[in-house]
């Protein structure tokens, strides 16, 4: 399988097109980050995320059970990499939605990891967006422009850019990249039933 990174900053809209993404690639796997924050209204564990105490996320840090993880206004995110390694080994196509920090670490780990930035139209789109949670008081949502504007520098150590103007086009652009290196012969694609190597 295939390991595909999702980064961008919040409120970005990243959940809403990976829901739209899944209608195209109905075999793809979203892994499910480990954190130390407090659930959000409507979020399920074992679904949206799993849900640990700062404790025992220091303890698998200690372990080296992760394959990425970072510190997040404040709270532990990580993706545990036997996770990954089992659903890779599967031949299963997966998907990790994590922050910018994350996805370097993985660039690190993972050679062959295909990492996507995804941009909001503008800066006043992304504030509106984050506004219009109603789930970050002033100073709260100061700090996530700030950090935005840092995420937003980091796209240059990607492997593709989208912009989330429209939902439905960036779930679209986001299958193709994947369709795309499907397709790569350095991974090993090659014609139906064609066994031998090039003379």
């Amino acid at each position: 399988g295939l390991l595909f990174v999702l980064s961008g900053p919040s409120g970005v809209g990243k959940g809403t097109v990976c829901e739209r993404l899944f209608l195209y690639r109905p075999s793809l796997q979203i892994s499910t980050s480990l954190t130390t924050r407090p659930p959000r209204p409507g979020e399920v564990a074992g679904r949206d995320y799993d849900f640990t105490t700062p404790a025992r996320f220091q303890e698998l840090i200690s372990e080296d059970a992760f394959l990425e993880w970072a510190v997040v206004h404040g709270h532990y995110y990580g993706t545990l990499k036997e996770t990954v390694e089992e659903n890779l080994a599967r031949g299963t196509d997966l998907l990790l939605e994590i922050d910018v920090q994350g996805a370097l670490q993985v660039r690190r780990r993972l050679a062959g990891a295909v990492l996507i930035f995804m941009a909001p139209p503008s800066m006043e789109a992304l504030y509106m967006r984050i506004a219009g949670r109603a789930t970050e008081d002033a100073a709260h949502m100061k700090r996530r422009l700030e950090a935005a504007q840092h995420e937003l520098a980091a796209y240059c150590h990607y492997d593709y850019l989208v912009v989330n103007d429209r939902v439905e086009e960036a779930a679209a652009s986001i299958s193709a990249i994947m369709e795309a290196e499907k397709c790569r012969v350095s991974r090993g694609a090659r014609p139906p039933g064609w066994g031998g190597e090039e003379r």
